[in-house]
């Protein structure tokens, strides 16, 4: 079995039960999205499949180890540059911002193109669920996350953007591009 086949199980029992903000539907929706719109930009069987697995540290509790012995090291390395620190102990709205700028400050880093793709999978995923829910409840599209500011979310993902321009060349960059005009006018 590839290791993308093998990662769609995973996720799948890895998200079981959850659902997204503001949308309700099955978390795994997002991840399989985020594997569909890096396989515009690679067929990379690792990168698909740490695309499928972006979340599962972070938001299922799996660790970097678990993820390294089953789909190997580069796998692992991918998830993990997609994992942010979230500071368990803190409230996830006093660590957002600086969440964020770690973020930005490792894509402006990396060389590895295919981290920037996963981001920009994931990011585009983002945006297209918060655009639809923007377009039936508008601003208070907002509320449904820790950080409330859309202010803060538009610098948070024209920066992003900015960061992720290596790859402008690919149309789910401009559509990114799009999105950020659409929702702050950026």
């Amino acid at each position: 079995m590839s290791n993308f086949n093998h990662a769609i199980e995973f996720a799948v029992d890895a998200h079981s039960g959850y659902t997204r903000k503001g949308t309700g539907s099955p978390y795994i929706v997002h991840p399989m999205e985020v594997a569909a719109i890096v396989s515009t930009m690679t067929l990379d069987d690792d990168v698909l499949a740490a695309a499928v697995l972006h979340d599962v540290v972070e938001d299922a509790g799996v660790s970097i180890e678990t993820i390294r012995n089953f789909f190997g090291p580069r796998v692992a390395e991918l998830v993990a540059s997609e994992s942010e620190d979230k500071r368990p102990d803190l409230p996830k709205s006093e660590t957002w911002k600086i969440r964020k700028e770690e973020t930005i400050e490792h894509l402006r880093a990396t060389t590895d193109i295919a981290v920037k793709m996963i981001t920009l999978a994931d990011k585009l995923s983002n945006l297209r669920a918060t655009y639809q829910s923007y377009m039936v409840i508008g601003d208070k599209v907002w509320n449904q996350f820790n950080m409330k500011d859309k202010a803060l979310h538009g610098w948070y993902y024209s920066e992003v953007l900015k960061a992720l321009g290596e790859l402008s060349g690919y149309p789910v960059w401009q559509e990114y591009r799009w999105y950020v005009n659409a929702l702050f006018g950026l």
